[in-house]
């Protein structure tokens, strides 16, 4: 039969099964073969002897954390504390794109900001939905539960943005660990040690410790680029141009002429290494 690893510890690893939960362990041969299951796996399993036969096939893995099959993230972006940062944001959308998972903007912490501050941050999430990006406020709880319907989402973001907080909003059944915000850092102490799927609104809820792997190493500048949606609206007069050096580039001359937002081209040229 087929379930999901919803949670792993130590060598016990917790399948779902038509809403009952099996701790399993993992036929001998996996250490062998260098199979890993990982949180968000379907797996063909045993009930009766609580063993994992085979993983099935991933829609998507990712390293740090450990997860996989992965239909959307739910990226926690605070304004304050710690601050507003577009470089880590587009991070977290490239590594979305790069692995098909489709990335949702949450804002939280815009209590925080001045009137006048946020009329220049809201001109730039209205660039974000422009290309096609779901920018949402934390505070927007019915909007954020239409979204989790049947889909398996992760939360992730910045370190002390309010991922817990927000999770816990939505379902304080589950009464996630939550911390402050360290004033001398600028960034929050992770509260999450354990990735786990929580079932919700008919699709999968995630917590997980955070991404902690954001470079970009082993995957090639064509995969970053490609990752930049709205370039592919602009197609240059090169084929495979890379929106470096050529020239009559039309990504280029589109973000002179303020098409495409400075800041992401600038982002774009950090993460492949030509700034």
């Amino acid at each position: 039969m087929v379930g999901q690893i919803v949670k792993i510890s130590s060598d016990l690893h917790f399948v779902s099964y038509e809403n009952e939960i099996y701790p399993c362990k993992c036929r001998g041969i996996f250490r062998k073969e260098h199979i890993t299951p990982v949180v968000g796996d379907y797996v063909l399993f045993n009930k009766d002897k609580k063993l994992i036969e085979e993983v099935l096939e991933r829609k998507n893995l990712f390293q740090r954390p450990k997860v996989s099959n992965i239909d959307q993230a739910i990226l926690i972006t605070s304004l304050k504390l710690p601050d507003f940062s577009l470089n880590l944001l587009d991070k977290f959308i490239v590594l979305m794109e790069i692995n098909k998972v489709v990335p949702i903007i949450c804002i939280t912490k815009s209590d925080l900001v001045e009137s006048n501050e946020m009329e220049d941050i809201n001109k730039t999430l209205d660039y974000y939905r422009s290309i096609g990006y779901t920018v949402i406020f934390n505070t927007e709880i019915d909007k954020i539960k239409n979204l989790l319907k049947n889909k398996t989402s992760v939360f992730t973001g910045q370190t002390g943005a309010g991922k817990s907080t927000l999770l816990n909003r939505l379902n304080p059944e589950w009464n996630l660990e939550t911390g402050d915000v360290s004033l001398a850092l600028g960034r929050g102490k992770h509260t999450t040690r354990v990735v786990e799927l929580f079932e919700f609104l008919g699709g999968k809820v995630m917590d997980t410790p955070g991404f902690s792997s954001l470079e970009f190493n082993s995957y090639s500048k064509e995969d970053i680029r490609d990752a930049f949606i709205e370039f592919k609206v602009y197609p240059c007069p090169f084929k495979d141009c890379m929106h470096t050096k050529e020239k009559e580039c039309l990504v280029k001359q589109k973000v002179l002429d303020n098409n495409i937002l400075e800041s992401r081209y600038l982002n774009y040229l950090n993460f492949i290494g030509e700034e």
